[in-house]
């Protein structure tokens, strides 16, 4: 954590020391999918990278208030592509997220 308070290092949002981001078991199928097109993978991958970077704290993804851990956040150009679930772990040993799942619209 920075000496600013936020979890960021830089000002441009990006931590060099980002947080794991795995797939639940659920995602991965989605991956093995033939159906999925190139353009969900790639949301997804590039969710996964700023998922990591951030450590979970992706500017613009929403929480609830009875779960903080468990946020939203919309893949694609302009969340075109659906919502992805994800859950941040920051309690455990090694601090990581965890993308449990995506729905597609």
């Amino acid at each position: 954590m920075s000496d600013s308070g936020t979890p960021y290092d830089d000002e441009d949002g990006v931590d060099d020391d980002g947080w794991p981001c795995y797939l639940s078991p659920e995602v991965e199928a989605l991956f093995q999918d033939p159906a999925v097109t190139g353009e969900v993978f790639s949301a997804i991958v590039s969710a996964s990278a700023l998922i990591n970077t951030t450590r979970g704290l992706v500017p613009g993804s929403t929480a609830s208030d009875r779960w903080p851990q468990q946020r939203r956040i919309p893949p694609g150009s302009g969340g075109s592509l659906g919502v992805a679930e994800y859950v941040v772990v920051a309690a455990a040993p090694e601090p990581h997220c965890v993308i449990t799942r995506v729905q597609l619209y």
